[in-house]
This record gives C-alpha cells, structure tokens and sequence, in this order.
C-alpha cells in the first residue's frame, strides 16, 4: 500500500508514518530497520548513544535496507558537536532535531543533501524554523510522551494552528496521541503529511527497552500517564512512585531545591535499561491507553496503514 502525502514525497518514503525518536526505545537498529522495511520512517535515536553504538546501528540499518532512515538528534546533549560530525560524515539521509535552534545544524547537512526536518512545540517556533529554512516540521502536541510543550496544548488544535501560520508552505508531521489508523487519518485531517508514532512501538519485540517497561504501557489506561517536573524539564510518564512523589511535592509546592532532588535522581535509564518501574521515569503518551498487544514492529505499520484505509472508507461522504 502506498499513501501519498507532501511528507511521504518529502522524505521517499510510501506510508506517512514516522517512528518517533525516542532515547532508549529507539537507540538501536532493530526497531528503525522495520519500520524503515514496512514502508515508514524509520528513527534512530541518537540521545542517549555513545557515538560507536551510533556508527553501528547506523551501518546497521543501511545493511538492511535501501529505504529511507532517521537519526533524532537533540541538540542540547553532551558531546553534541562530536554526533553532529558523524551524522555528516556519515551522510544520513534524514536528520530529525530538537531541543535546539536550526542555525546549529542546516548548512552542513542541506549541503550533503540530508533531509532536515525540526521538532517545533509552538506556532511561533515553527514559524521561526520555517523562515530558517528546514525541509519539514515536526509538531509536538500535549498529549505526547517524554517532553510535551510546557503549554500543554493539545495535538489537534496545535497542529492545526501551525498549520495555519505556516500556510501549507512546509510539510508538517503530527506528534502526540497517535496509536494507530484512525489517529493517521485525524493527523492528515488537520493539514499534516504524516503522523508521529512513538508510544505504539514501545510494545513491540524490537524497542530496546525493559519487558517490565513494554507491558507496563500495554496494561496503561489513557488516564494513567501525569505530567510532572515543570520548571525542571518536564515530562509526561506513566504513573508509579517517582511520578507519585513528584505530584506530592509540586501540589504542596515543595521547595525547587527538593523537587529537583527528587526529579534528577530518576532517569530513563533506570525504568528502560534496568527495569526499575517503580522509581524510574517510564516515559509514555497518553496513547499508552490506546496499546492492547505487543506486536511486531513491521506488523504495527501495515495494521496502521490498513486501519487508516477503513477509516477514510467509513467517513460520511457530503450529501448532494
């Protein structure tokens, strides 16, 4: 099947369905390469990845197949600079950035003919990317895992406005919500090319997480992710004791002092690569309540793309 888009004409890819870049779920090959095989884009996130690891799966994933591919950079990381020389020496096909001003990264990376799309949180930050000119946008909504926008607004209404400040003129990808067909096509609906998907690949035997971590976002409700650690970094992560304790203290507006003590002693790592559900920060979208099943990650991306089909089959047509 092929769905053709301004973004999948943008990125070569058949279906517009991205993977979302996401540290440790994603900082691998094997989940990136079937995505990148089905028909979608497929993302290496390269966050937590020491620059050998990155070089591997980068090989990796260009061994495996001729499809287009990813590498989510976000641009405030240690050692950015150093990720930045080999994703250019490396020549990837598409650069995905965040956390970050365009000016750090596009000239370098158009002139090597890389595909540079931005992650933007506002109309005004897409406005500004735009005007810089990157190749596409990447539009995070409030109900996104990891680091939503601090407004919180929601997906729907964010992409639509940007959509309308941006006047159509660049390619725009919906992040925040997505689970599966029927969420590709309200992201299409909304003037987006193509839809983000990052909390539905958590399950799937490729995501380089905990098994505690992938059946804990199978067995989670849409109620049950919380957004702590404003002013911090926030996050959205599904609830446990860290996100419990986190809550406790801004409701009682603990000092910063204890609050960031609190905050920085949880990472991702520890809920991702050492399985610790309880006082590890186990980032996830309120789409967690959307997740029923583990299940191959190219066996995802076909299901998507035939639900989207249905769905559009199903819509009420104008009456004459």
């Amino acid at each position: 099947m092929r769905i053709e888009t301004s973004v999948t004409r943008l990125l070569g890819i058949d279906l517009p369905i991205l993977l979302a870049g996401m540290s440790w779920v994603t900082s691998n090959a094997a989940l990136p390469l079937a995505v990148s095989r089905a028909g979608g884009l497929g993302v290496i996130a390269a966050g937590p990845m020491y620059p050998e690891a990155l070089e591997e799966a980068i090989d990796t994933v260009r061994r495996g197949t001729d499809r287009p591919f990813a590498v989510n950079m976000p641009l405030y990381r240690k050692g950015a600079e150093e990720i930045l020389d080999l994703l250019e020496a490396k020549r990837i096909p598409v650069l995905i950035a965040s956390q970050g001003g365009p000016q750090k990264y596009l000239d370098r990376f158009k002139a090597i003919g890389t595909t540079c799309m931005h992650v933007v949180a506002s109309e005004a930050h897409a406005v500004k990317a735009a005007q810089k000119g990157v190749d596409g946008l990447i539009v995070v909504g409030g109900e996104a895992g990891g680091h939503p926008p601090a407004e919180l607004v929601s997906t729907l209404v964010l992409v639509r406005a940007v959509a309308k400040a941006t006047q159509g003129k660049i390619p725009l990808v919906a992040s925040g919500g997505f689970a599966d067909g029927n969420g590709l096509a309200a992201a299409l609906s909304l003037g987006a090319g193509a839809a983000n998907f990052g909390t539905r690949f958590i399950a799937t035997p490729e995501a380089g997480v905990s098994e505690g971590y992938k059946q804990a976002v199978i067995d989670a409700g849409v109620a049950d992710t919380r957004t702590v650690g404003r002013g911090l970094g926030m996050i959205r992560t599904l609830s446990n004791d860290f996100a419990e304790e986190m809550a406790a203290l801004e409701l009682a507006a603990a000092p910063e002092e204890r609050r960031r003590a609190v905050f920085s002693a949880s990472t991702l790592k520890m809920a991702a690569f050492d399985g610790d559900l309880a006082r590890g920060k186990l980032e996830a979208g309120q789409s967690a309540g959307l997740v029923g099943r583990l299940m191959p990650a190219g066996e995802i991306v076909a299901e998507i793309a035939r639900d989207y089909a249905v769905c559009i089959g199903d819509l009420p047509q104008p009456a004459e």
